[in-house]
């Protein structure tokens, strides 16, 4: 297969090439290069999407695209240059506008069909407008709309701030966790993702998949991410409106604490039933494993992203809510 993959550079791209590489097949990168190298055994060519025309002559004729892009305009016109070719398009589960409850897989979200700032509210209505524009386009087609997306060269930190806090505990102490330990989550490891969408390339499957793990209780997946790491902390499990009222914020950011999101609303951004996706030849590897590469690439990348509340804000919550 020859496979061409508007990226390459970053992450998920990254990780979509070089597990195409490794099964053979022939890469063609196609982006700025600006966030840095390719993996070796591509091909990159420059091209930047905001402002030049699709590098049609120098890519060369292609099997299948993988595109990540989140721009409309950008999507439209990639479609536009290679439309025989299988598109395999990275959406979002942000296509789905109602987070408290899982929907039935019809998108609800409304598209925004122009280029916009990217923002929480923007987001997902302009990956709406990118999946138009691909199954309106493209001879065929496959949708996959991946949660949160974890491991190694993570440039969000979300998922990452687990297995560092915790190595970092020694044994026996307490570290913060939000909700209740029975909240239900969901992540993929990108290695597993990466895979899977190479081999929707492959077979050149079509229809819409959500592109994220089983759900599994907070409680649970932090217990994986501990025996990942070897860690013994012990969690001490602070509920919703407490956190709130010591300044700390869900999700993510420098006082945020990862993983943690307020419930019921976001129950049905983490709880999408994915049993069509394994039966597409999704594979997951287990948390544990996840957590504890993610951490030896931490450790190998000091200057790597890090979120989340200080430990010193961490301590005051606990002491305030009568735990630490």
């Amino acid at each position: 297969m020859r496979l061409l993959v508007l990226g390459g550079t970053v992450f998920l791209s990254a990780a979509v090439t070089a597990d195409a590489l490794a099964r053979g097949h022939e890469v063609v990168c196609a982006c700025r290069g600006a966030s840095g190298s390719v993996p070796d055994g591509a091909r990159h060519v420059a091209w930047d999407r905001a402002g030049q025309p699709p590098p049609v002559e120098a890519v060369g004729p292609v099997d299948a695209v993988v595109d990540v892009a989140r721009t409309p305009s950008w999507v439209r016109g990639a479609v536009a240059a290679w439309p025989d070719a299988h598109w395999v398009f990275v959406s979002t589960i942000n296509v789905y506008a109602d987070d408290a409850v899982a929907s039935d897989g019809l998108v609800d979200a409304e598209p925004a069909d122009v280029d916009l700032a990217v923002s929480p509210d923007s987001y997902g209505p302009m990956k709406v407008a990118c999946e138009q524009a691909v199954t309106a386009g493209a001879t065929s087609s496959v949708l996959v709309r991946p949660g949160l997306i974890v491991g190694p060269g993570d440039p969000s930190g979300r998922f990452a701030y687990w297995p560092e806090r915790l190595a970092d505990a020694a044994d026996g102490a307490e570290v913060l966790a939000g909700g209740s330990p029975d909240d239900r989550v969901q992540v993929v490891d990108v290695r597993d993702l990466a895979a899977w969408l190479v081999s929707l390339a492959e077979r050149r499957t079509t229809g819409s998949y959500d592109g994220t793990g089983r759900t599994v209780p907070l409680g649970d997946l932090l217990a994986e991410v501990a025996a990942g790491v070897g860690s013994r902390a012990r969690l001490t499990w602070v509920p919703s409106e407490e956190l709130e009222r010591h300044g700390v914020e869900p999700w993510v950011g420098p006082s945020g604490l990862p993983l943690w999101l307020p419930r019921p609303t976001y129950d049905g951004m983490m709880g999408r039933d994915v049993e069509a996706s394994y039966a597409a030849g999704l594979v997951t590897r287990p948390v544990a494993e996840t957590a504890r590469d993610t951490l030896a690439w931490l450790r190998a990348h000091p200057d790597a992203t890090r979120t989340g509340l200080s430990r010193e804000h961490e301590a005051r919550v606990l002491a305030a809510a009568g735990r630490g």
